[in-house]
């Protein structure tokens, strides 16, 4: 299944994302996840100073992000941002491969090595923009007439009741055998604040999906970090980290 053909907007976002990688780091680092002792000195979205340093208790765990990827400083120790933000492996490959909207292949659930069977990883989205249906999340979406689910689980076909929260109004979505994506149905609008309710047979619980818009304004990657974190697009800002993760590194020697 291939992304729709109403995406000037989104390759528009996409393009700017990626050339602000291609560009040396920038003088801003934010802060996107933290816990441990000092965790509510670090919120989601503070900006530090890249000349600056970070003095982490045990047990402290903080999530940085800056032009070049993200990276995860683990206590105890100081950190120094400047050392720190100009090490580890260009991320350019591997958000472009996040943005890249080719045919999504037969997820596989398990690799069989020497006979014996072993767990893959748990499959990840390709795209930035597709909405999750395995979690309840706010889904950021750059263009709202375009929208595209995402499953993870392509083993089977399987047809969605997707059921307006406030309204009532429903409509399906079926995803083929093999297909891990489908387009949102037109009958149902997207816009700033819609939420909607997922089900389908075998499910255990029905998933919760609410609607943010993007604006033009949110390409480059700290703007789009910082965008996902205000609008509480929690499961995109977890994959956009995840896919630029650098090196973790190490403390400043004392």
């Amino acid at each position: 299944m291939f992304w729709g053909r109403k995406t000037s907007l989104g390759i528009a976002m996409m393009l700017a994302l990626g050339a602000a990688t291609a560009m040396p780091a920038a003088a801003e680092t934010i802060v996107v996840r933290a816990s441990g002792p000092s965790a509510k000195g670090y919120p989601p979205g503070k900006k530090l100073a890249d000349s600056g340093t970070l003095s982490l208790k045990a047990g402290d765990v903080v999530t940085l992000l800056d032009g070049r990827g993200t990276r995860t400083l683990r206590g105890p120790g100081t950190f120094g941002l400047t050392a720190q933000a100009s090490t580890g492996t260009d991320s350019r490959n591997t958000l472009a491969s996040l943005l890249e909207t080719k045919r999504v292949r037969r997820a596989r659930t398990g690799a069989v090595r020497g006979g014996v069977e072993e767990d893959a990883p748990a499959p990840r989205s390709p795209n930035l923009w597709y909405v999750d249906i395995s979690q309840p999340s706010t889904a950021c979406v750059p263009d709202p007439a375009n929208v595209q689910l995402w499953r993870p689980d392509i083993g089977s076909a399987v047809t969605l009741t997707i059921t307006s929260i406030n309204g009532g109004v429903s409509a399906p979505v079926t995803f083929g055998a093999g297909e891990a994506v489908a387009g949102w149905p037109a009958a149902l609008p997207v816009t700033e604040g819609a939420s909607y309710r997922l089900n389908w047979a075998g499910l255990a619980k029905p998933v919760d999906i609410g609607f943010s818009l993007l604006g033009a304004s949110a390409g480059g990657l700290e703007n789009m970090a910082s965008t996902l974190i205000a609008k509480k697009c929690d499961a995109q800002l977890a994959l956009l980290v995840e896919t630029v993760a650098l090196p973790d590194p190490a403390p400043d020697a004392p």
